[in-house]
């Protein structure tokens, strides 16, 4: 049985930084698509002619909880507008998505797991009394049509079937039905079983495939945590195996996988999909939720404050589709990107570079992982990930004031008419924990808290900077939950114009990221000293960012990979110094944008 509950939007507020990082969003694409981009403007989902598949509830599932988090009446009502579009087309024998009935059974029932999962969303923040009828209808539907063997699951239904799991349980809980569970056995047996096909993981292959597809993969880790209930099976942490598989022939230092846009090997060039990040953000918290495992909270730490930040732009108007380890430049290919299945512009920061389901898709990933930071059972509270908000529940009010991951203190302050447990999650990387001054021994803090009691907890730690080794003889920079790297200075070059009817123009158009700065540098030893510089209104900036870690580097004959002049080497060409050693300032690496990740040390 699931280990913790997710709190909803109208429980858990953002506060300092968090806040800030949703206003940036708000203030950018995700606040602005229905505006601005076609695809959601004149969805077929709302009625227009534009693509009636994934990018609308791919959308709402962030625009959602932003909306609710932000406490944003606007955005809210924007959100209802489409939500009560979505209900009006709804047939009367329960099927939701916008296909002529005779295309039903070529239509991939993906976008309907997808739809399923926003309805919750939905319901979850709005309390919207439909929305439960509406989903039993159209799940109804969807077993009915899957039992009788009119419809089946293919292409990405077939590979993404465990999405439709978070429906079917909300479902379950309310009305405890018998078909509910089947049609969870219906879509197992019909949905793909990753472990036929795991062999294909070790070799990158420049073929597109489902089975290698790095969303379908990332998603595909939660699929146990998610259906094993429902099933009545036990849970054998296959999740675990499965990422370190994945880990350990694609894994990448910010803890994804390369995946451009399919598996793509451990070459610090090859890309990542914004998609796969958000998508394994989404994967962890329910790991966590489910088993109350602190690795899956560290591996989602690691992402959300690294992977994430770098593929967006500061003003959260453009972003990349895919992102680089070492990314000196990110510039139009003129001639092969280096990329194994994606096209000329899929690392440009914009609008929609290669294809559109990033843009839609990244909305959730900030929301959800705020949504994450306190979650509860019965009695007990946990914060999970320890990052400024406030809760709000049954007479229970805590306020996390902190400016983590960039420092390592925390007051904790409490209100409360009724008795819980409090617990505290400690990452393993802490060092010389306190606790009201008091030095107390690393691991879970818990605190028994009393009704009527108000109560501050201070808490703080140190991490320690160090160096991690990586394949192809290189190393990163890291210190608790933050990666580091050399930032290159960089001009852009903005790109304004139109392709298969879709506008960029400022502020939603392409930029090209033109590097200005020396990039190819190694390290000189292995001292590291972490300087606090103090928060920006933009909590990862790429101009002043909040910390930096000072390394000894220096330059080394690194060289182009053969055949490119805007993509290093996959490994330098010579490890010999062409310079004298120079202290540099590395940045987060969600604060640099043009970067040099992964380096080896100098060979003196």
């Amino acid at each position: 049985m699931k280990k913790w509950q997710f709190f909803t939007a109208n429980e858990i507020k953002p506060f300092g930084w968090t806040k800030q990082q949703l206003i940036i969003q708000a203030n950018g694409l995700s606040g602005n698509l229905d505006k601005v981009w076609r695809d959601v403007r004149d969805s077929a989902w709302i009625g227009g002619d534009a693509e009636g598949w994934e990018r609308v509830p791919y959308w709402l599932d962030g625009f959602i909880p932003l909306a609710y988090l932000l406490d944003d009446d606007d955005m809210k009502g924007r959100a209802k507008k489409y939500i009560d579009a979505i209900i009006s087309y709804q047939k009367p024998d329960g099927w939701i998505c916008p296909c002529p009935d005779e295309r039903r059974a070529r239509y991939d029932t993906w976008a309907l797991l997808l739809l399923s999962k926003v309805l919750c969303v939905y319901y979850e923040c709005s309390r919207d009394e439909r929305i439960p009828e509406v989903l039993y209808k159209a799940l109804y539907n969807y077993y009915g049509l899957l039992k009788n063997g009119e419809i089946k699951l293919f292409d990405w239904g077939k590979y993404r079937w465990y999405e439709g799991f978070v429906a079917i349980e909300f479902l379950y809980k309310r009305t405890n039905e018998v078909w509910l569970k089947d049609l969870a056995r219906i879509l197992k047996s019909q949905g793909m079983d990753y472990h036929t096909v795991k062999e294909l993981w070790k070799r990158p292959l420049n073929i597109w495939k489902f089975d290698t597809h790095i969303v379908n993969l990332v998603m595909m880790l939660k699929y146990e945590a998610l259906s094993c209930d429902l099933l009545g099976e036990e849970y054998t942490d296959d999740a675990e195996y499965l990422y370190n598989f994945l880990y350990e022939y694609n894994g990448m230092p910010a803890g994804m996988f390369t995946g451009d846009e399919v598996l793509s090997g451990i070459s610090p060039i090859q890309g990542a999909e914004l998609c796969s990040v958000v998508e394994l953000m989404y994967a962890f918290e329910h790991l966590f939720a489910y088993t109350g495992d602190k690795k899956w909270a560290e591996r989602l730490e690691l992402l959300a404050f690294n992977a994430f930040p770098a593929t967006l732009s500061d003003d959260m108007w453009a972003h990349q589709y895919d992102q680089m380890s070492n990314q000196i430049a990110c510039q139009r290919f003129l001639g092969k990107p280096i990329f194994r299945t994606n096209f000329f512009d899929s690392h440009l920061f914009g609008l929609e570079p290669n294809y559109g389901c990033c843009t839609a898709n990244f909305n959730q990933g900030w929301p959800k992982f705020i949504l994450s930071s306190f979650m509860h059972n019965g009695n007990d509270i946990i914060s999970a990930i320890p990052i400024p908000s406030v809760l709000d529940y049954e007479g229970i009010h805590i306020t996390l004031t902190t400016n983590y991951p960039f420092e390592n203190s925390f007051k904790y302050s409490i209100k409360t008419s009724k008795d819980f447990n409090f617990t505290v999650r400690i990452p393993t990387f802490a060092k010389s924990l306190t606790v009201n001054g008091k030095t107390v021994q690393t691991g879970e803090l818990k605190f028994e808290i009393k009704s009527g009691e108000e109560k501050d907890i201070d808490i703080t730690f140190e991490a320690t900077p160090y160096l991690e080794k990586r394949p192809l003889g290189l190393n990163v920079a890291k210190c608790g939950s933050l990666l580091f790297a050399v930032p290159i200075k960089y001009e852009k070059n903005m790109l304004e114009y139109e392709r298969d009817g879709v506008e960029r123009k400022f502020p939603y158009c392409d930029y090209e990221y033109i590097p200005k700065s020396d990039w190819n540098y190694g390290f000189s030893d292995g001292e590291l000293k972490a300087e606090f510089r103090g928060m920006s209104d933009i909590p990862f900036s790429s101009q002043n960012p909040p910390i930096i870690l000072k390394a000894n580097l220096g330059r080394i004959d690194w060289g182009f990979e053969d055949g490119y002049d805007t993509v290093c080497a996959k490994v330098p060409r010579s490890k010999s110094a062409i310079s004298k050693p120079e202290s540099i300032s590395l940045y987060p690496y969600g604060c640099a944008k043009l970067r040099m990740t992964e380096m080896p040390f100098i060979e003196k």
